[in-house]
């Protein structure tokens, strides 16, 4: 190796030290009016310079047991989503949103296409077969995001240091929360924490499967 070709790789090694010395953490916390963890809520941080580059991501939404799993998926802006459909029977997958409408119609097994999100916002997903299969892609302009777990909690590593506004959404919110202001130390944590008024989720009847045709 030469001489200048290892003096680069110094500098890459020493820059790649330098941005990791400046990164901290995130860990934000959603809760209902009653203090109870609330799991599925989508949860992103935007930098106060602005959003991020998409990356190419790939992510999957699965149909099983009729039903569309996850619930509520974050992905940024520029993800390609496949819809595997690992049912014994049909289904059609669609939404009329306007931050991705699109449509695919019956089929079992491997995904016929992938949707690529390219907007931000909130895209709701449904089953034109069967009428109580719903779920929500939340699309977000950031790759800072997570979806809160049975503890209602998210952790985010590693973001570089500075100021975010933080969002939380939830598919069951009765109105939507302002957004919190955060800022990221250097090393160490900081927190955001955020209580929402949920209305119940109501289930829809899902026959035996027995019972169906397709």
């Amino acid at each position: 190796m030469s001489r200048r070709a290892s003096r680069q790789g110094g500098l890459c090694l020493l820059a790649s030290a330098a941005l990791f010395a400046r990164a901290g953490s995130l860990e934000v916390a959603v809760q209902d009016a009653a203090g109870a963890a609330v799991a599925d809520a989508a949860v992103y941080a935007v930098p106060a310079n602005g959003g991020a580059e998409a990356r190419g991501r790939t992510a999957e939404i699965t149909q099983l047991d009729r039903e569309f799993i996850p619930f509520v998926t974050v992905i940024q802006v520029g993800t390609t989503v496949a819809f595997p459909n690992r049912d014994p029977i049909m289904h059609h997958v669609y939404s009329f949103s306007p931050a991705k409408p699109f449509e695919i119609k019956l089929y079992t097994g491997k995904s016929p296409q992938q949707v690529a999100f390219d907007k931000p916002g909130v895209v709701v997903l449904g089953c034109n077969i069967h009428d109580w299969m719903l779920a929500y892609v939340v699309v977000v302009p950031t790759p800072y995001f997570g979806r809160t777990d049975a503890s209602g909690v998210v952790m985010m590593p590693e973001l570089p240091a500075g100021a975010y506004e933080v969002h939380a959404w939830h598919p069951l919110q009765r109105a939507a929360l302002a957004p919190a202001e955060v800022t990221v130390p250097a090393s160490g944590g900081a927190e955001a924490r955020f209580r929402f008024d949920l209305a119940p989720r109501k289930a829809k009847f899902k026959p035996p499967l027995d019972r169906m045709k397709y």
